[in-house]
């Protein structure tokens, strides 16, 4: 079949349209429409949202049942909120929890690299990163897929929140980390400079979301729904599937590291409770209701879902819960495109034009 030059055109068009558009209510409407503490919000919710990206990569195209990502998004975050609070305590000083809790006289000696700022944006990648590469070989190399994947992705999530909330006097605990000053040499209490932090955030997920389209569109791209469709012909082809999905697996990875990273100076605090099960499926659920396949779709719905989550949860907190469930398990059911998918069920029930192609 002959590609037509002048659709794929238009396509790169609406495509180019579309990024344009998102970056003027990014970064024109909602600074001058939103009050400052709204401005705080959405900047939350877009954390959330390049999470949902890292999905749409490894569920979306991958097939792989990510419920386990809040063990991402945690590495990331603790790794830069550990340097925040040791440059708010300054040279050869403790953070002011260590101090308050009064069990320990000197720093962990896993606290000291993060004093140096390029240590921590570097952990903030590599950590998860290589946290991920990690379980994935091991997983993947022995075909463990489907729900045990999904069951062993989120066990480590929670796993890992157990692990925080026992090490109280190196962690926080439960309170987790928080009250930070600084980010980076910006005061954090200037208004001026938390919208800065939303304005990174914002165009982080545009970037994002742009590499992540090209990657899509390229040879790795379609070799990863290859494998999601048929993993044995893949391997019948010569590739490894395993290396495959440990890739997108790797990068998604990444992401949730940066988002969590990034979570941290806009919202002021990252605990156990914000990176265990209960984000992992949140994180899911936004993805899954946007649409996983798609990149927009999942941004989209992991915005819509923590709105609403905000919003509604305020109002009906009792009923927030299972609303949220419902959802889902609808979209999942009838419409598993997500919600974005209604655009193209609408075009197909249209009618042919009189004298067109049927």
């Amino acid at each position: 079949m002959i590609e037509n030059p002048n659709g794929r055109l238009a396509a790169r068009w609406r495509l180019a349209a579309g990024y344009a558009l998102g970056a003027v209510l990014l970064f024109a409407v909602a600074p001058a429409l939103l009050s400052d503490f709204r401005l705080e919000q959405l900047a939350r919710y877009l954390c959330f949202a390049l999470v949902a990206v890292g999905i749409s990569l490894a569920w979306g195209r991958g097939g792989m049942l990510t419920l386990g990502q809040g063990l991402f998004f945690g590495l990331g975050g603790y790794a830069m909120a550990m340097h925040l609070k040791l440059a708010d305590a300054g040279p050869g000083q403790l953070p002011d929890f260590m101090l308050l809790y009064g069990s320990t006289d000197q720093l962990p000696w896993w606290w000291e690299p993060f004093r140096s700022p390029v240590v921590a944006v570097a952990a903030v990648f590599l950590v998860p990163m290589a946290v991920a590469a990690l379980i994935g070989y091991l997983v993947f190399r022995r075909r463990v897929k489907g729900a045990y994947f999904a069951i062993l992705s989120q066990a480590l999530a929670a796993a890992f929140a157990i692990l925080l909330i026992g090490q109280q006097a190196t962690t926080g605990g439960t309170n987790g980390l928080t009250n930070f000053q600084g980010f980076f040499g910006f005061a954090l209490h200037d208004p001026i400079n938390r919208r800065m932090v939303y304005f990174i955030i914002a165009g982080t997920l545009l970037a994002t979301m742009l590499l992540t389209r090209q990657l899509f569109l390229s040879r790795y791209g379609e070799l990863l729904v290859a494998v999601r469709d048929s993993e044995e012909r893949v391997r019948f082809l010569g590739y490894d599937p395993a290396l495959v999905k440990l890739a997108a697996y790797v990068v998604s990875a990444g992401m949730a590291g940066l988002a969590g990273a990034l979570f941290v100076p806009a919202v002021g605090i990252i605990s156990p409770a914000l990176i265990g099960i209960v984000p992992s499926i949140q994180f899911l659920i936004g993805a899954a209701i946007g649409g996983r396949a798609s990149l927009v779709g999942a941004a989209l719905g992991a915005i819509a879902v923590a709105w609403a989550q905000t919003t509604l949860s305020e109002e009906f907190p009792a009923a927030w819960t299972y609303f949220q469930a419902g959802l889902f398990i609808v979209v999942v059911a009838f419409l598993p495109g997500g919600l974005i998918s209604l655009r193209q069920l609408v075009a197909r029930r249209r009618p042919s034009p009189v004298g067109g192609t049927p």
